[in-house]
């Protein structure tokens, strides 16, 4: 007798079965076959399509509980599915099995070959991640490595203070300024080698003494912290001219073409410094100003009816009048936030904070955030504790795609800053005066 299993089979008729009372499988199959048997006619004839290799081996699984058996049943088919389908509701006018009540109901008819077409998808993307991995890469690919690693090389440590350089600060008359390692790297990449990191926030000694021997163009990122350290700058270096990255994107992050319009953009240093001092003095006008209130006037009032009493007669004579004293109405203004002291967020605080931490989530970079969470500037991980030490103040957070360890609280606290904010934390909360705050604490708020 040709018979199929599940495997070569195209559709499998799924059923379960309740019986009020006790019966063995052989019940069961018996009553399949017998009861349907002539009901479709030959062509549709059970034991025919299972003798012809149609219908497969019918499974039966019956448990006994209570006094009653359940259980399911399972029928390949290698029919069409308008065959199957009739096959299947068939079973369900079997209502008696032996002595016993039951009930046949098809849950569904599953489409083998769907399985089978959904794990030939998965494995082919196996095998294809696996070939690109093991498989030699393309010759642009190639060629794109040894190009970057030509540039990694070309970058150079400068000077005393070993600034992050490319190959011809010494020969060029002029040299273009940067923030980072990152921005000289970028700069590097599409052909720009008088290239000079500040590597922090602070100004080199050996950038103010090539200031006075080249000409500088500073080239800084398109945010408030761009600002400030042009600022800086200008205090204790001779920069002849400026330009900056488009607004909200950074040296690092530009294309050639990107750059090129920035730097042909440049603009003279004191033409810089005016827009600097202007962008100042328009923040000072939106700024709330607290001026002193002037005393009101004073204010005459009538002698009381009732006679005075002993303070009131040791204080002037009846009939002068009697003048107010001017008021002042005195409303307390916030107490700022102390540095370095720990506090507590508001909610929309800790969702602006938030907010940044997924942002930066692969990035591998650092944000410096003011006293109102306003964005300084941007940092890579790798130069965030040099960028700490060598900060004055003026930072009240910082937001990292990383985790927070001992030697970055230390270097934290010495500089003032209020919170960390990393993704995972190995600290103590409770032993820093630092607020210590990670993903999981955010996601509270």
């Amino acid at each position: 007798m040709g018979k199929i299993s599940q495997v070569s089979s195209k559709y499998i008729v799924n059923a379960s079965i309740e019986i009020e009372g006790i019966v063995d499988r052989p019940d069961v199959i018996g009553a399949i076959f017998g009861q349907t048997e002539g009901l479709l006619g030959s062509e549709l004839e059970l034991r025919e399509l299972q003798r012809n290799g149609r219908i497969g081996r019918i499974e039966v699984n019956v448990e006994v509980r209570n006094g009653k058996s359940q259980g399911s049943i399972i029928i390949p088919s290698s029919l069409d599915k308008a065959e199957t389908a009739v096959i299947a509701a068939a079973l369900e006018i079997i209502q008696r099995i032996g002595p016993c009540n039951a009930k046949i109901q098809v849950k569904n008819i599953e489409d083998v070959r769907i399985s089978k077409r959904q794990f030939v998808v998965e494995r082919a993307k196996q095998l294809l991640k696996k070939m690109m991995e093991e498989v030699l890469p393309d010759s642009q690919e190639l060629a794109d490595e040894v190009a970057y690693s030509v540039r990694v090389m070309e970058v150079q440590e400068y000077g005393k203070d070993r600034l992050p350089a490319g190959p011809a600060i010494d020969e060029s008359p002029e040299i273009i300024l940067v923030e980072g390692r990152a921005d000289v790297l970028n700069l590097l990449k599409h052909g720009f080698k008088n290239v000079i990191a500040m590597n922090g926030t602070s100004v080199p000694q050996t950038v103010i003494d090539l200031s006075k021997e080249k000409e500088v163009l500073a080239f800084v990122d398109g945010d408030r912290g761009g600002n400030l350290i042009l600022k800086e700058l200008f205090a204790v270096a001779e920069i002849d001219f400026v330009t900056k990255a488009p607004s909200g994107k950074e040296v690092e992050e530009l294309t050639q073409k990107e750059i090129h319009k920035a730097l042909r953009s440049k603009i003279a240093a004191e033409q810089a410094q005016l827009e600097l001092s202007q962008v100042d003095t328009s923040h000072a006008i939106r700024r709330p100003m607290i001026a002193p209130m002037a005393p009101p006037r004073p204010v005459m009032q009538q002698r009381p009816a009732t006679p005075l009493s002993a303070p009131a007669l040791q204080a002037g004579p009846p009939s002068a009048p009697q003048l107010a004293r001017p008021t002042r109405t005195i409303t307390p203004m916030p107490q700022p936030r102390a540095p370095g002291v720990k506090g507590i967020l508001d909610t929309e605080e800790k969702k602006k904070i938030k907010s940044l931490l997924e942002d930066l989530v692969g990035t591998r970079g650092a944000v410096l955030l003011d006293q109102k969470l306003n964005v300084l500037g941007k940092v890579p991980i790798s130069e965030l504790e040099a960028t700490l030490k060598s900060l004055t103040g003026g930072v009240y957070a910082v937001v990292f795609d990383g985790i927070i360890d001992k030697p970055l609280v230390e270097i934290a606290e010495r500089s003032n800053l209020r919170y960390l904010v990393a993704m995972d934390s190995k600290v103590n909360p409770r032993e820093t005066r630092v607020g210590i705050l990670n993903d999981a604490a955010l996601s509270q708020a």
